[in-house]
């Protein structure tokens, strides 16, 4: 189980890139007359991602292939994973949608280019509330006579907004409705509702997930919930997933350790850094240190939160129990 970085990407790009849950998110979420000209048995998902560099933490996208009204087409995915909202999705999005015709006239050559479909899936905090049209960011453009406005681009992306809908609104088999379940409770400020939600997401996994890529996708899902929340702890999840099962609750040990030994690698290159930006050998060696040191005092204080005791917890983190002692009053206060 390594390191993933940009787990909000992986969780998006790993639920969709299973072409049976986003078939199903087609079948019951496209306009009717989209869904009369595609071909869904033709679909097929890219690897490139076109989001600017700056923004990947905020962003994710997938583009899929398939038929469109008897010619070649794309579908493009654009997920916001922030809580507010973005007045230049059109103009982000259409940036997007260049690169991919680049791509295509650069690799193929071609002289028509191919229909792409864009949709925003968004699951903030507010409802949408923005023009989805790329002239709704043009000022002025509604005091323009008609014969003006047709020499400024204009086109309008599918929005689905997640932040309005009831439970009974989500629609789909179970898996997708694990996944915008968990999109739409993410950024809910009840902490309580938050764990009723992930609670009936854990419970539903259970009846799919009983495989390696099972484990695989729950480690995923657990650490998407980590990084999007500042209010919930490994432990708040594996109480969760204690409810639901022994296996369950083994795997977030598992995920537990893994965060440990990421944390402490953190702790010993951040000390590496320092020291190599003092730039004196014995500033290295006191980097290195102090990061092994801070690294052994968080696997400590997250063993201790997940309830070890002081002498497996000492043993573990190859600290002294006095030192684990003065950190557990530390955590207790």
């Amino acid at each position: 189980m390594g390191m993933i970085s940009k787990p909000h990407d992986k969780f998006f790009k790993e639920t969709l890139s299973d072409l049976e849950i986003t078939k199903d998110f087609m079948l019951n979420y496209l306009p009717k007359e989209i869904l009369e000209i595609i071909d869904l048995d033709n679909l097929s998902a890219g690897k490139d991602s076109y989001i600017d560099k700056e923004l990947e933490e905020l962003f994710s996208d997938i583009l899929f292939k398939t038929t469109i009204n008897g010619k070649e087409g794309y579908i493009y995915f654009l997920f916001e994973h922030k809580s507010y909202l973005c007045s230049r999705t059109s103009l982000q999005l259409l940036k997007y949608m260049i690169k991919i015709w680049e791509q295509k006239i650069n690799k193929e050559n071609i002289s028509k280019l191919p229909i792409i479909i864009p949709l925003v899936v968004y699951h903030g905090e507010s409802k949408w509330n923005i023009d989805t049209s790329f002239a709704g960011i043009i000022e002025g453009i509604g005091n323009l006579p008609e014969s003006i406005r047709k020499y400024i681009p204009c086109y309008e992306y599918i929005l689905y907004d997640l932040s309005p809908y009831g439970d009974e609104e989500i629609k789909g088999n179970a898996k997708l409705r694990i996944f915008l379940e968990i999109l739409k409770a993410i950024f809910n400020k009840n902490f309580d509702e938050f764990i009723k939600t992930l609670e009936r997401s854990f419970e539903a996994l259970e009846k799919l997930e009983h495989q390696e890529k099972g484990i695989d996708y729950f480690e995923t899902f657990v650490r998407y919930i980590m990084n999007a929340r500042n209010d919930i702890n490994i432990k708040d999840v594996y109480e969760v997933a204690k409810k639901i099962s022994l296996e369950r609750s083994e795997e977030i040990m598992t995920i537990a350790e893994q965060l440990v030994k990421e944390g402490m690698q953190k702790g010993i290159k951040e000390g590496m850094q320092k020291g190599i930006k003092e730039g004196m050998q014995k500033g290295i060696k006191e980097g290195m240190q102090k990061g092994i040191v801070e690294g052994k005092r968080k696997t400590a204080r997250n063993l201790l939160r997940l309830g070890f005791s002081i002498e497996q917890v000492a043993e573990a983190a190859e600290l002294s129990t006095k030192e684990v002692m003065r950190l557990k009053r530390e955590i207790e206060k």
